[in-house]
Order: C-alpha cells, then sequence, then structure tokens
C-alpha cells in the first residue's frame, strides 16, 4: 500500500440527473464534447492524472495545487466561454472541489481524508466555481494572479474536524438567484446564498454583546450544517457589526439571495431575541 501526498481535484455536473433526464443521449454526447474539446486536453497541460470517472464527474490527481488550481480555472471559464450561445436547460456547468492531503494509492485508484474531502468541498462549490481547502489555499496564496474568499470553518459530512474553505467564483459564471430552487426549476443545483448580519443588542447592558455575537457564530454554524445552501463567512459578514443597513444593498455586496439579521433586548432577568429573514433583492420579509 502507497501512500503520498497529492492534490486532489473532484468535479461534477450540475443537475445532471435532469439533464439526463431531459436529454439522456444529448447529455452524455454533450458532456463527451466538453471532455474532449477542453477538459482532458486542460488536464493533460498541467500534468495532471485522470484516476475514474463516474458517469457525471471526474477525480483527478495532481503533484501541484498551483497546477490543479490553475486547471480548474482554466476549465471553468473555458466551460463558460463553450456555454455562452447554449440555453440556460442546457447547459452542462461544473463545480469543483481542490484539497491537498494525503493519499492511499492501490491499483491506480486513490483513497483516504484527502480524497473525501476534495469531494465535499466539490458539493460545497457554486455552479461554475471552485472551492479549496485551507491547506491547498496556503500553496497558492501569492503565485496564481486569482482572488479567493474565505467562509471560514464548514463541517462537513463524515469529516472529523471541520474545514477550512476557501471559494473562487467564476467572473463569467452565474450565480444563483431569486428564488430559493426546487427540483423542479433548472436552478435546482444552484444553492442559496444567505449572509447572517451580526445580531445588535438593543439593550445598555454591554455584556451582551458578547451573547449576540456568539448567538449570531451559533446561527452561522447550525445553517452551515444543512445542505442546499451556502453560508457566507462570518469575516463577510461581521464589517456591518453596529452599522445601520439596508438588507438590498448588503445582499448585492456580498452577491447574498438571502439576509438574516436580528437583535437581542434584556429585560429584567430575561432576554429576548427577535430575528428576521429578509429576501434580499427585494426587501421581502420571509
Amino acid at each position: 500500500m502507497e501512500r503520498r501526498l497529492a492534490a486532489i481535484l473532484a468535479a461534477d455536473v450540475v443537475g445532471y440527473s435532469r439533464l439526463m433526464g431531459a436529454d439522456e443521449a444529448g447529455t452524455l454526447t454533450d458532456f463527451k464534447a466538453h471532455r474532449k474539446a477542453l477538459i482532458d486536453p486542460k488536464i493533460a497541460e498541467h500534468r495532471g492524472r485522470i484516476v475514474k470517472v463516474m458517469g457525471d464527474g471526474l477525480l483527478v490527481e495532481f503533484a501541484s495545487v498551483v497546477e490543479a488550481v490553475n486547471c480548474a480555472v482554466a476549465i471553468q471559464r473555458g466551460m463558460t466561454a463553450r456555454n455562452a450561445e447554449v440555453p440556460d436547460d442546457l447547459k452542462i456547468t461544473l463545480r469543483v472541489g481542490i484539497n491537498l492531503g494525503d493519499i492511499i494509492v492501490e491499483e491506480g485508484d486513490i483513497h483516504g481524508d484527502g480524497v473525501n474531502v476534495a469531494a465535499r468541498l466539490e458539493a460545497l462549490a457554486e455552479p461554475g466555481g471552485i472551492c479549496l481547502s485551507g491547506d491547498a489555499c496556503r500553496q497558492v496564496r501569492g503565485k496564481i494572479d486569482e482572488d479567493f474568499e474565505d467562509l471560514g470553518d464548514q463541517e462537513v459530512k463524515n469529516i472529523r474536524e471541520p474545514v477550512r474553505v476557501w471559494r473562487w467564483q467564476n467572473d463569467g459564471g452565474e450565480r444563483s438567484a431569486g428564488k430559493l430552487p426546487s427540483s423542479e426549476s433548472p436552478d435546482a443545483g444552484r444553492s442559496p446564498v444567505i449572509a447572517v448580519l451580526p445580531f445588535d443588542n438593543l439593550s445598555r447592558d454591554e455584556s451582551l454583546d458578547d451573547f449576540a455575537d456568539g448567538l449570531t457564530d451559533e446561527i452561522i454554524t447550525a445553517f452551515s450544517r444543512q445542505t442546499g445552501m451556502h453560508l457566507l463567512a462570518r469575516s463577510s459578514t461581521f464589517q456591518f457589526k453596529g452599522k445601520a443597513v439596508d438588507v438590498t444593498e448588503v445582499g448585492r455586496k456580498l452577491g447574498a439571495n438571502y439576509v438574516l439579521h436580528g437583535s437581542v433586548r434584556k429585560a429584567g432577568d430575561r432576554v429576548r431575541v427577535t430575528a428576521q429573514l429578509v429576501e434580499a433583492e427585494r426587501g421581502n420579509h420571509l
């Protein structure tokens, strides 16, 4: 049994089941065409090794995290260009996760937490986007001319410790917007983006400041455990602490579809907590 450190890239097609249900033959043909013209050549160009293909996805090993990220960025931008004239309901869009970790190599396949984390990062990525682990991001910082957003520590399925996640968002890609996606919507594969603002302390008791901040952190953590949604990191939302904010402007600035904000107030020996969930684009209270 061989062990080694490697950069692992996991990618899959967003909404693959819907695409296959609508046009099975066409989806397979289109995905093969994307692989032949763009995906496989870019992987080869950046010296990656395709470990396996899983119907709607790929598992790729790289010796260098820089090469893995550059490859992923090139593929995502290339897919945007190739999809430019394709109707939205027929577009093949990828999401990618990249991790640096220890792997077990057995008969050409790779296993271990290093692979599992890459797969979980892929699930967190936006359509057309890329998510990196903290270990992977440290390797590329200052080495490639791309911007990454810190999403903070995320608890992911079947991984014991929280994973620090950094996001690259395709500047030519599409973001989820409007209403929460349903299984019947063409946007069903896109996760709503939620910003949890720091809760305001409306009492004169300054000791409630820490309570309000802790409450906000607990809500962010609780939301992050849920599937089907994307939480903005604490570092993104706490810039609004103590400020009067316009929820629509916050949503626009942070790229959030929904904003959760609230307050805490002390009355005698009791604390009252109020929270409001707002659709950012229209300012509607949900």
